[in-house]
């Protein structure tokens, strides 16, 4: 546990401390909430993250827990909301970081929170429409095993209908803008824009592993529930794809946690040290946890637990556009759907335990 999590609490405290010496306890605080704010967000992305990283190859595992996490800090959590409100007020990069380091009001026309608000519908859409096609993909698709079986059962079924994915995806994107939209055309591009995104990667990263660019299994491999063995796992392209997605899934599950950081502050100085340097680094850490103690594997619903969150996580990005939904919000139905699915996970290996002691009695 220390090896695991020992560098994201030793850059917790430090970040803590770098906010106390730049604001003060006021700065402190507002660090810890939005670290902790990330994590309970995040929970289901580490989820998710783990089990695409589980079929990637050892070098690209380390590459997407190094470079993957820089990115994760710097790019999503620092550059990201730069690059929107410089696109949106039409800044150069010095000049939008000039804006950020103001600390205006968020609630003040011109600020840099304000902007980054502004901003908001096509940032929801885009993340909206990329973490919808995932959820539908994942609960459109037959398994062996199954959570919600009453219901994931009947959607399995009609999900052998062609491109239904894109077909629900789209009328919801459509809905969406009529309804809940200023700016239709906006939020159909950046939602058209979100689908075309997940389309691609996912389906390059498939195509390149079906391709069998992958690692031959080693003798005497053990073969994990519900996927590959577990050196039997992606390399080259297929491996890159798979990085990329995974870059993409954690921006995509960024932008509800970096919108709402400015209803906390707008100081980008403590948005980068509380979600990026706490929250990324626990995510991180989360993710490797259940990589490496096989988690997944004996918590079998966690990843459908963990999908159901990011359905509902997409259709909370949606309604966004129209309503304002609070990030408690967001962070506990995360939170409950994953918390579901790891006690239906005790309860039915309980249940196989005294079948399998009944049939060794018997």
């Amino acid at each position: 546990m220390l090896r695991i999590f020992g560098w994201s609490i030793g850059v917790t405290i430090v970040s803590l401390g770098v906010a106390f010496v730049y604001g003060g306890w006021s700065a402190f605080a507002l660090c810890l909430i939005l670290g902790i704010l990330e994590v309970s967000l995040s929970f289901d992305n580490a989820v998710v993250n783990a089990t695409v990283l589980q079929r990637m190859s050892d070098f690209w595992q380390r590459m997407f827990l190094t470079v993957g996490v820089i990115i994760a800090v710097f790019g999503m959590r620092l550059v990201f909301p730069l690059l929107i409100v410089g696109i949106t007020a039409d800044l150069g990069p010095i000049e939008a970081l000039n804006l950020a380091m103001e600390k205006g009001d968020p609630e003040v026309p011109g600020t840099y929170g304000y902007l980054l608000n502004e901003a908001h519908p096509q940032i929801a859409a885009f993340g909206g429409m990329f973490l919808l096609m995932l959820f539908l993909g994942f609960i459109f698709e037959e398994r062996e095993i199954t959570w919600l079986s009453w219901l994931e059962k009947p959607l399995a079924k009609i999900g052998k209908l062609d491109q239904l994915s894109v077909v629900i995806a789209g009328i919801a994107l459509v809905l969406t803008a009529e309804l809940l939209a200023e700016d239709p055309a906006i939020v159909m591009v950046s939602g058209v824009l979100g689908m075309i995104t997940y389309i691609a990667v996912n389906g390059l990263g498939t195509l390149f592993e079906n391709a069998g660019v992958a690692d031959e299994p080693e003798e005497g491999a053990a073969t994990r529930a519900g996927g590959p063995t577990e050196v039997a796992r992606a390399t080259g392209k297929a491996a890159f794809f798979l990085f990329l997605y995974l870059e993409v899934l954690d921006a995509s599950f960024s932008f509800d946690g970096v919108v709402g950081a400015f209803a906390i502050t707008s100081d980008p100085i403590i948005i980068a040290l509380g979600l990026g340097f706490i929250g990324a680094m626990f995510v991180r850490s989360i993710t490797v946890y259940l990589v490496r103690k096989g988690t997944l594997a004996e918590y079998v619903y966690l990843e459908h637990g963990a999908h159901w969150a990011i359905g509902a996580l997409s259709v909370i990005l949606l309604v966004s556009i129209g309503v304002h939904i609070s990030e408690i919000v967001t962070g506990l139905v995360g939170v409950a759907f994953i918390g579901a699915a790891f006690v239906s996970s005790i309860m039915r290996n309980r249940r196989h335990a005294d079948e399998d002691h009944l049939i060794h009695v018997g």
